[in-house]
């Protein structure tokens, strides 16, 4: 035993001394190569001079990064998450000058921006360096990887029997995307988990799910972590009781949508017991959050943790240098593709000006490598249950489209973090079952304005006999990953959340969430009735259903309880779209259950605006600036998927059809039941009254 422990010592003694080794090297090279960087006095110095200078100033540096710098971090936690990553070379560039001070000969010297770019140099080779020598060392590859997770969660209580479970949300990653990326071979790993050509094994199965009408993360993220979604009939509406409108990104509407499912389901959520929520919209009843937006209004304590994952990871310099690289690399890389794809003139096509190479940089390189060291770092302490959300895929593909290269790149980068994440589920503590999923999908098409020249709200006001503005304006994109870097930025409102208020509570408030609209009369205090619009505006439904952008209106009818309107004066009963789907047979099986069941929210808006599909191509318009789209029904935004590994049972029998996020739920509950997970409540409200 003694003598194991000694070769421990001797070969973590020997990797540093290797370490140090190349970083001495490396500091050589730049200075030999940087005009403003040297290692000698001015009067000149021997090689051995200039050697023992280098070798003391990387030692110097090694050993303030690896002390100075956590508690640097730990200094500036009031600073925004994605500052501090910015600060990151800086603060770098700081601890090397501090190194050469350190020498007692007093011979190196650097200008202040040569300092920044070799210490970001030599905390990258340094670390590639260790990664290397550590390559066939189980212990020291551990050792690594808890460095990756916060370090707080080593005081947590000793893991539990039996395997535990990770479940990664694939945002926006439709079903058939993924067999296309899988057989394109984007995706090897999940390739490998389906046995797609490598005549191995199958070691998952891939099950296709249908969502809600809202066809979005907020309705289908609440009802999979808490068991309900009831009364979320888009990504954004407006409630006449509040007077309020609710946005699911925005974590004021976060926490209360959070707090209503848990009422309503009747238990704290899928991951109430020893599990862990990371990047998610919502905790899922989760002790352990990082990243969370329902939690990230409240004060900074012990139990807000919204922002923490942030912290834990830029506290290890090496993670912050690469991950502020591939930041840059992918800011340019989005320049690049966007310019390409002007110059070209591809259509469809929206902006990506302005701030969006650096949301889309956050959400591709940023949250993505803290959410997956945060889960790393959960498997390597044996949580029971993960669950995390990667959002990189989804705000791509807004903005390129679902099936772009530039969406395909991302798969592949999403891909390379499931074999991570499989990779460290070999060094955890106890075994792990990965779940993957998606919340939903997306479809292609462009936007309601650029083909119409008009938005669904100058449309509506047209409708009501109100004035039109000459120019019309842009809806923003509601995708996740810009109130992500609002929350990262300490900046947790929605921008522009005011718009939605209109100059006269006479006038309608329109909002988009996809291709689904929203129609409301805020003076009105209850849903009005399709005889209530005819009556105060003739114009407007026949208006709006008439339109070759819409498919379907739902509306609420004294006569008939609901009814679905559609072109050429199409009116069919809610009870009766099972015998004539009328406009929604070209919406597929399961659309009017959807819309039934949308129909009896207490929030549903006056007028639900479902956008015109088309079954061929799978296209639809989006009411908001999106080439790739999701909220409403039509096409392949309502079909995400579950990969379940084949020792769980299968999510449904043979033939059934898996509906809803909440049945989505009652099978992930049903999985950390069988691996002695997680305990929760199954019973629907229904049974509870019983």
């Amino acid at each position: 035993m003694r003598g194991v422990r000694w070769r421990r010592v001797a070969s973590q003694v020997g990797r540093s001394v290797a370490v140090w080794a190349v970083s001495t090297v490396t500091l050589l090279l730049l200075a030999g190569i940087l005009p403003d960087f040297r290692l000698r006095s001015a009067d000149g110095d021997s090689a051995t001079d200039i050697a023992v200078t280098a070798a003391v100033g990387a030692g110097a540096f090694g050993l303030l990064s690896a002390v100075v710098w956590p508690l640097l971090v730990r200094l500036l936690l009031l600073v925004p998450a994605l500052v501090l990553g910015l600060l990151v070379f800086f603060l770098n560039g700081a601890l090397l000058l501090l190194a050469l001070r350190l020498n007692p000969a007093e011979r190196g010297a650097a200008a202040p921006e040569t300092a920044v770019v070799v210490a970001a140099v030599m905390s990258a080779v340094a670390s590639a360096t260790g990664a290397a020598l550590a390559v066939r060392d189980d212990d020291a590859y551990r050792r690594r990887l808890y460095r990756l997770s916060d370090r707080r969660r080593r005081s947590g209580p000793p893991s539990p029997a039996g395997p535990g479970t990770v479940f990664v949300q694939l945002d926006g990653v439709g079903h058939d995307v993924l067999l296309d990326a899988v057989g394109q071979g984007l995706m090897p790993t999940v390739a490998r988990w389906l046995d797609f050509g490598d005549g191995g094994r199958s070691t998952h199965r891939l099950t296709p799910w249908r969502t809600d009408w809202s066809s979005q993360t907020g309705a289908s993220q609440l009802g999979i972590l808490h068991g309900s979604n009831h009364d979320v009939p888009a990504f954004r509406w407006y409630e006449k009781d509040t007077r309020e409108v609710v946005v699911c990104n925005r974590p004021t509407s976060a926490a209360e949508l959070q707090r209503r499912a848990v009422g309503y389901a009747g238990h704290g959520g899928l991951l109430t017991v020893d599990g862990a929520s990371r990047g998610n919209l919502f905790s899922g009843g989760a002790e352990q959050q990082a990243l969370v937006l329902s939690i990230a209004t409240r004060r900074r304590s012990r139990e807000n943790r919204s922002r923490a994952g942030y912290f834990a990871y830029f506290s290890d310099p090496a993670n912050a240098v690469r991950t502020a690289l591939s930041f840059v690399a992918d800011v340019g890389r989005e320049i690049g593709q966007s310019s390409r794809a002007r110059l070209r003139k591809q259509r469809p096509r929206v902006s990506r000006a302005g701030l969006y190479p650096f949301v889309r940089a956050f959400a591709t390189v940023v949250e993505r490598d803290v959410v997956v060291a945060s889960v790393t770092g959960d498997m390597l302490v044996g949580r029971t249950a993960v669950y995390a959300d990667l959002v990189a895929y989804d705000e791509v593909a807004h903005h390129s489209g679902p099936a772009s290269r530039d969406a395909q790149k991302v798969l592949e980068s999403l891909d390379r973090s499931l074999a991570l994440i499989e990779n460290v589920a070999e060094h955890a503590p106890r075994p792990y079952r990965i779940v993957v999923l998606s919340d939903h999908g997306q479809s292609p098409g462009e936007t309601f304005r650029s083909r119409y020249g008009l938005t669904l709200g100058d449309l509506v006001r047209a409708g009501c006999g109100l004035p039109v503005s000459r120019r019309a304006e842009r809806t923003r994109s509601g995708a996740e990953a810009r109130t992500a870097v609002r929350a990262a930025l300490r900046i947790p409102v929605e921008e522009g959340g005011e718009r939605h208020r209109p100059a006269r509570r006479s006038e309608p408030i329109v909002l988009a969430s996809g291709n689904l609209g929203l129609v409301s009369f805020p003076d009105v205090t209850h849903r009005m009735s399709k005889e209530e619009i005819d009556a105060r505006h003739p114009a407007l439904l026949p208006t709006l259903a008439n339109h070759p952008g819409i498919g379907f209106l739902l509306v609420r009818s004294d006569e008939h309880g609901g009814v679905v309107l559609g072109a050429n004066g199409a009116e069919i009963p809610l009870a009766g779209l099972d015998d004539d789907p009328g406009p929604l047979a070209a919406f597929g099986p399961g659309a009017a259950d959807a819309v039934r069941r949308t129909h009896s929210f207490p929030h549903t808006a006056d007028i639900m605006v479902n956008s015109f599909h088309d079954p061929a191509d799978g296209e639809v318009l989006a009411f908001e600036e999106q080439i790739g789209s999701h909220g409403g029904l039509g096409g392949a935004q309502g079909r995400p998927f579950l990969l379940s590994p084949l020792v769980l049972t299968a999510p449904v029998a043979d033939g059934a059809e898996l509906v809803g996020a909440e049945q989505v739920h009652r099978v992930l509950s049903r999985w950390l039941r069988e691996s002695n997970g997680p305990q929760v409540p199954l019973e629907t409200s229904e049974e509870r009254a019983a």
